[in-house]
C-alpha cells in the first residue's frame, strides 16, 4: 500500500524551521551520551543507539536526494536500494559519539541547503519515497520532522511522547489518520477522540482524517485519550496503556 499526501498544503517553511529546532534538541540529547552508551540497545528492536543516530543522518541525505529530484526533475532515489540502506546504517552504528554528532550536524546542514534551494513552484512536484510511497516535495520537511522527533524517543534517553511539541503531535495525528492508515486494509475502522472534543477517523473506512461534525454513535472502534498518547500508540512508541477503548482491547496495528 502507498500513502499519498493529503490535499491540504503543508507549510514548507514552518516545517523546515521545526526540523532545525528538533535537530538541535536531538543533538542535545545525543550529546549527553558517551561512546559506551552508543553501543547500548535503543528502544528499537535489534538496533543500538548508534544504529538510530546513523539512520537519522542517512535519512537526511536520502531526503536531500528527493529534494534534488524535485528541483531538477531528474529522478534521484532516496537510497540505492534496501540492502545499501541497511548496510550504510550498520556501517555507521559503531562510530564514536563525536563522529555521530558531526555526521548529524553536517547531514542536517545538507538538508537545510536542499530545502532552501527548492523553488516554490516545485513544491507540488511528486516523488517516490521508499516502498513505493508517493509524496509531494512540499511534505518532505514534515517527513524529516517525524524522523527526528520519533527517533529521539527511540534513543531511550528520557525523552518520551509526553514531551513531543504540541504542534507536532497535532500534525502527526492528522498525518497518521488522514494519510498513513487511511483506507489501510489491516487497520480496523477507528475513531480517535481527544479530551478537548477533537476526533479523527482512519482505517478501513471511506471517511478518514478530522471529523468536522457530530454524527452521534459511529460503527468504528472508538479509542479515546490525550493526543500525545494517541500518537505514541499509532507510531509504535507507546503501548497505549493510557487510552480508553470502552472496555475492549486496543486494535492491533501494522508495523510502520
Amino acid at each position: 500500500m502507498t500513502d499519498n499526501a493529503p490535499p491540504a498544503t503543508p507549510d514548507f517553511a514552518q516545517d523546515a524551521a521545526a526540523v532545525r529546532e528538533a535537530t538541535d534538541r536531538l543533538l542535545d540529547s545525543a550529546g549527553k551520551l558517551d561512546d559506551a552508551a552508543i553501543g547500548e540497545p535503543s528502544l528499537l528492536p535489534d538496533w543500538t543507539r548508534g544504529h538510530v543516530l546513523a539512520h537519522v543522518a542517512r535519512n537526511a541525505d536520502a531526503l536531500v536526494n528527493l529534494l534534488t529530484w524535485a528541483r531538477t526533475g531528474v529522478r534521484t532515489p532516496m537510497y540505492a536500494g534496501a540492502e545499501a540502506r541497511d548496510a550504510d546504517i550498520a556501517a555507521g552504528a559503531d562510530r564514536p559519539l563525536a563522529v555521530h554528532l558531526d555526521d548529524l550536524r553536517s547531514s542536517a546542514e545538507r538538508f537545510d541547503a536542499a530545502v532552501a534551494a527548492l523553488p516554490p513552484a516545485r513544491l507540488p512536484y511528486e516523488l517516490e519515497m521508499r516502498n513505493g510511497v508517493i509524496e509531494r516535495a512540499a511534505r518532505l520537511p514534515f517527513r524529516r520532522l517525524v524522523e527526528v522527533e520519533l527517533h529521539r524517543i527511540d534513543l531511550g534517553v528520557g525523552y518520551g511522547i509526553e514531551q513531543l511539541p504540541t504542534a507536532f503531535v497535532d500534525a502527526e495525528l492528522a498525518f497518521m489518520t488522514g494519510v498513513k492508515f487511511a483506507g489501510h486494509i489491516d487497520v480496523p475502522a477507528m475513531e480517535l477522540r481527544a479530551p478537548d472534543g477533537r476526533r479523527w477517523r482512519t482505517g478501513r473506512t471511506e471517511h478518514t482524517g478530522v471529523v468536522t461534525e457530530d454524527t452521534g454513535d459511529v460503527p468504528y472502534v472508538v479509542v479515546s485519550g490525550p493526543p500525545a498518547e494517541l500518537v505514541g500508540w499509532l507510531t509504535g512508541r507507546a503501548k497505549g496503556t493510557g487510552l480508553d477503548t470502552r472496555g475492549g482491547p486496543l486494535p492491533a496495528l501494522p508495523p510502520l
